[in-house]
Parts: C-alpha cells; structure tokens; sequence
C-alpha cells in the first residue's frame, strides 16, 4: 500500500523540480503596459538572479532604469524601479512561457505580461 502511495508522489515531485529547472527568470523579457489613461508602454526587462536576488534593468521609451530591491522565492518575485523620483513597485509570477507583473502605478495596479525575447 505504502508503495502504491510512494511511486506517485516522488514521480509528482520530480515533474515539479524539473518545471523548477526549466522556468528560468534570467534573461531578457518584452511586453505592453496598459496605463490606467489607455496609454501602451512598450517594455523590456532584462532580469539577472543571483540565488533569492533580483538584479537588471527595466526600459521603456523614457529610457534604461536599474531593478532594485529584488528578490525571488520560488516562481514568484519582486522588485522596484525609480523612475523620476518616483518609486513603482512591481509583483510577479513566473510561468513556463511567460510571467505575469503587476505594477503598482501611483496607487493604482497595472498587470501586464512579458513573454521572453528571442534576442538575447
């Protein structure tokens, strides 16, 4: 019985460890912030993790901001940008083939989701 019970739970956490392995932060991410006036902002992220550290920069058409206080657990993670003093937190949610952000726009919450580039 024991067994029975056994070969699928293990079987279950090696499928969870290698979607873990797969799904990887690092790298360069693109996609289209929908402000709260209707505006579209084109971002990239260019994300770098180092153990729970978040790291990287976040661009848009104003230009190239550092990601700071960034921390990842798991699929999830967070971290901050400054952008003309102001400071915007963001959350989000890593998936396979995509994550999913969202961002705190002076008091209002955003989402928006990157799909990894193809450029490196």
């Amino acid at each position: 019985m024991k067994r029975k019970f056994f070969n699928p739970v293990a079987l279950l956490c090696c499928f969870i460890i290698l979607i873990a392995v797969i799904a990887d932060l690092n790298g360069k991410w693109t996609g289209i912030l929908k402000t709260p006036d209707g505006n579209e902002i084109p971002l990239t992220y260019n994300f770098k993790v180092d153990g729970d550290k978040l790291s990287g920069t976040a661009e848009s058409p104003q230009g190239a901001v550092s990601i700071d206080s960034g921390k990842v657990a798991g699929d999830t993670f967070k971290f901050q940008v400054t952008v003309d003093g102001n400071v915007y937190p963001h959350a989000g949610k890593l998936y396979t083939d995509s994550c999913g952000l969202d961002i705190d726009f002076g008091g209002q919450k955003v989402h928006t989701t990157l799909k990894r580039s193809a450029d490196k």
